[in-house]
């Protein structure tokens, strides 16, 4: 899949709408080109004999990552510059680097200064240049669930990066799923949590059907083969793709750029046009399917860290009215949740992917958990 799209969490939302959108907005926050970011710096590390939860494994599981800036350490030789940040379904850590992300957060004076910082980038296993079913080995790929994919970020760190503590941990959709269990399984790695759209308890109700509609498109395709497939199941992508649209979309800005049947259609057109070259059935499938077990609700109260927890009110995927943010956040010791209001500016799920929107609150959070 394409690093360039305009994502939610993952979920491609078209990047000629909200490209549209960017260009009405641009007056939103105060941005500065990627460009002036130091240089992004691509890597890869191969953990050996990896072991998953399912009780599969590969001889050699490939993590691939980028970096910004350099490390820095402590007298006591601890690293204390670490920032991580996760990416969504289906996408991967070249993701943040766009202008819209990077150029908010990463440049000279800005809160994630990759002069001052040193920003890790991952690939999560199955996504970008990690090791993935696409890679050969189609259906017999082991069944990698979110466990998995934290305990490979956290040997990325830890053996192949030397890093021992984070300033601070970010992960949007997918990877604030991640952020929650990384502040449950590793309490005391990272100075600062901020999990950006989604919730912490089990993927069920609307959620969960939306997912295994999507899954199920695959399954059903009599050109998918269990996963053998010569030629990609097109019909199930196209499914697939539209129902990732759904989830993603936000009805604002939707409305707003497309006011009448014949925009919409088009942006249809152009939409599949463009997603459908890029989307590999085994990788997706597997990529919705990790979230299967996710349930980091029995340990909130372990997470020590300050955490600063961010929803959009026009998230399909982490409806606010069903209440659930309100009622577990209270549950975490040092923990805040915000709730952005709607408005033609947010992009619904992937409000995430637009730091203009919610900087504020990361330099709350930042000042709240420095040096003491």
């Amino acid at each position: 899949m394409r690093s360039d799209d305009v994502r939610s969490g993952g979920w491609r939302v078209g990047g000629v709408l909200m490209a549209c959108v960017l260009a009405t907005h641009a007056a939103v926050g105060r941005a500065a080109s990627a460009a002036d970011a130091p240089r992004a710096e691509p890597g890869e590390w191969v953990a050996r004999d990896f072991q998953f939860a399912s009780g599969e494994s590969l001889p050699e599981l490939r993590l691939h990552y980028t970096t910004l800036g350099k490390v820095h350490r402590d007298a006591r030789g601890h690293v204390d510059n670490a920032v991580m940040i996760l990416h969504g379904t289906g996408g991967s850590g070249r993701s943040f680097l766009q202008d819209r992300f990077a150029g908010q957060l990463f440049g000279p004076g800005q809160l994630l200064d990759a002069r001052r910082y040193y920003i890790i980038l991952p690939d999560g296993i199955g996504h970008g240049d990690s090791s993935k079913p696409s890679d050969g080995l189609h259906a017999h790929f082991p069944r990698y669930a979110y466990a998995d994919m934290v305990a490979a970020q956290y040997a990325l760190l830890t053996q192949g990066l030397q890093v021992d503590h984070l300033r601070l941990l970010m992960g949007t959709s997918m990877g604030c799923m991640q952020t929650w269990m990384w502040g449950e399984r590793h309490p005391d790695f990272a100075d600062a949590l901020m999990p950006l759209a989604c919730l912490p308890v089990p993927i069920a109700g609307r959620n969960r059907v939306w997912r295994e509609l999507l899954l199920e498109s695959i399954r059903t395709d009599p050109a998918w083969q269990n996963g053998e497939y010569h030629t990609e199941p097109t019909q199930a992508l196209r499914a697939a793709a539209g129902l990732s649209l759904i989830a993603g979309s936000a009805p604002l800005p939707f409305q707003a750029m497309l006011p009448t049947a014949q925009a919409a259609d088009e942006f249809v057109a152009k939409y599949m046009e463009r997603e459908l070259p890029e989307l590999d059935a085994n990788d997706l499938y597997y990529q919705v399917d990790a979230s299967r077990d996710y349930d980091p609700s029995a340990g909130l109260e372990k997470i020590t860290a300050p955490l600063m927890w961010i929803n959009s009110a026009d998230d399909f995927i982490n409806p606010p009215e069903l209440g659930i943010a309100e009622r577990e956040i209270k549950r975490v010791p040092h923990g805040r949740f915000v709730l952005l209001p709607a408005s033609v500016s947010t992009h619904g799920h992937g409000t995430h992917s637009w730091p203009a929107l919610w900087r504020d609150h990361l330099a709350e959070l930042l000042a709240e958990s420095g040096p003491r």
